[in-house]
Parts: C-alpha cells; sequence; structure tokens
C-alpha cells in the first residue's frame, strides 16, 4: 500500500493566506486613513461615517476584481503551459523524457539514477511530472481565481469595520485619535498573526505593516488639515 505523506508544511496557507493578509490589511488603512483625511479637514461625524463606507464597498469589490484578473490570468498561463507539455509529451515523448532526465541531473543526481526516477515518473504520471518539475507547477501553488476574489473582498471588508466601528461608537472630539490609536493596534496584530501562520518572526511582521500603515495615515491627515474646510 503506497505510502501517504501526511505532514503539514507552512506552504499550504500560502494561496489564502497572501489573499486574506492583503485584503484585510488594506481595508483597515485605506478605511482609516480615508477616515482621517476626511476628519482632519473638519469634516462632521455623519460625512465621516458615509466616506468610510463608501470606501469599504469601494474598496472591496476593487480588491475582488483586482484579484480576480490577476490571478485569472496566471490560470491562464498555466493552462497554456499544461496544454504546450500535452502536446510535446504526445508528440515528442523520448525528448520529454531526455529533458526530464537533464532535470534530474542538474539537481544532483547521477545521470543513471536520474533517468530512472524519469523514467519511473513518466510511467506513473508523465503530465504530472512536467508540471511539477519543469514548469513549477503544483497543487499548492495553482491559481484559484474566484477563490483569491472573494477572500480578498471578504478580509478587505473584515478590516474596514474595524475603523468604521470605532466611528460610531466614539463621540466626534476623540475620533479621529481613537481611529488612529486602534488602526495601529489592529494592524500589529494582523502583521504578528500572519507572520506566525507564516512561519516567520513576529516583530519584523507586525513591524513592517505598522510602519506603512502610520505613514498612509499621516499622509491623509497632512492633507486633510492643508485642504480642510473651515468651521468658524
Amino acid at each position: 500500500m503506497p505510502h501517504r505523506h501526511t505532514e503539514r508544511h507552512k506552504t499550504e496557507h500560502i494561496g489564502w493566506l497572501r489573499a486574506a493578509v492583503l485584503g484585510a490589511n488594506d481595508g483597515i488603512v485605506s478605511t482609516a486613513s480615508l477616515i482621517i483625511g476626511v476628519a482632519a479637514a473638519n469634516g462632521g461625524k455623519e460625512a465621516v461615517l458615509v466616506a468610510g463606507v463608501a470606501g469599504l464597498v469601494a474598496g472591496a469589490m476593487s480588491m475582488a476584481a483586482g484579484e480576480y484578473v490577476s490571478v485569472y490570468s496566471q490560470a491562464d498561463t498555466e493552462k497554456a503551459d499544461i496544454a504546450k507539455e500535452t502536446r510535446e509529451l504526445e508528440t515528442d515523448p523520448d525528448g520529454e523524457l531526455k529533458e526530464l532526465t537533464a532535470i534530474y541531473v542538474h539537481r544532483g543526481l547521477t545521470p543513471d539514477l536520474a533517468k530512472q526516477v524519469a523514467v519511473q515518473l513518466t510511467a506513473h504520471d508523465a503530465l504530472g511530472a512536467h508540471a511539477r518539475d519543469e514548469l513549477g507547477i503544483s497543487a499548492n501553488f495553482s491559481a484559484r481565481p474566484v477563490q483569491a476574489a472573494l477572500s480578498s473582498a471578504t478580509s478587505f471588508a473584515a478590516g474596514a469595520v474595524l475603523p468604521l466601528a470605532v466611528v460610531w461608537l466614539m463621540p466626534a472630539a476623540g475620533m479621529m485619535w481613537a481611529v488612529a490609536l486602534s488602526t495601529l493596534l489592529s494592524l500589529g496584530a494582523l502583521g504578528a498573526l500572519a507572520a506566525r501562520t507564516g512561519g516567520a518572526p513576529m516583530l519584523k511582521g507586525a513591524t513592517r505593516v505598522l510602519f506603512w500603515g502610520a505613514l498612509a495615515m499621516a499622509a491623509t491627515w497632512a492633507i486633510g488639515s492643508l485642504f480642510g474646510v473651515s468651521t468658524a
């Protein structure tokens, strides 16, 4: 009975983790920055809420569309490469066997052993062997456009809800600073969690996210203050 590989690796999370972290991070940063910019321009609480909700909807749709188109392009490329490899296996099987053998020799196997491995893998699943070892396409990294789009849109909306909730709950006087503080805390936690899930240092992951989030909020605050309307 063939042995089933049951060991789990961090790379198994890479598909959904990338889209989810990117979406949540963008949702928090862009919505909080928009809120701070409008608030710095002396916008009232209602104006801030409307701007924030509009930013949530537009951002989630933009993330979904962008991720779908991007990943679908990758999927199209993978399909084209697989189709090309299928034709080559049908028309020139000996040449493809030599190509696979050369790949294993380049990776460190002796020519005789490389040929044995190539022959056995070709007999078992020729297309799978070429897809994995020649093209670098595997199940863990294959493009999934719909999954990526839904993950990005959902995570963006979830991230955007956080600063909006602060605006809803806080009085207008301390609203802007409460959004900034809660955003930094959320970004730090998100960066640390993403790093831990991916097996990277948590402090480094949190620091990267915090730096860019603080920079974005500072920029929109400066713009809002510069072009703010007078309430006198």
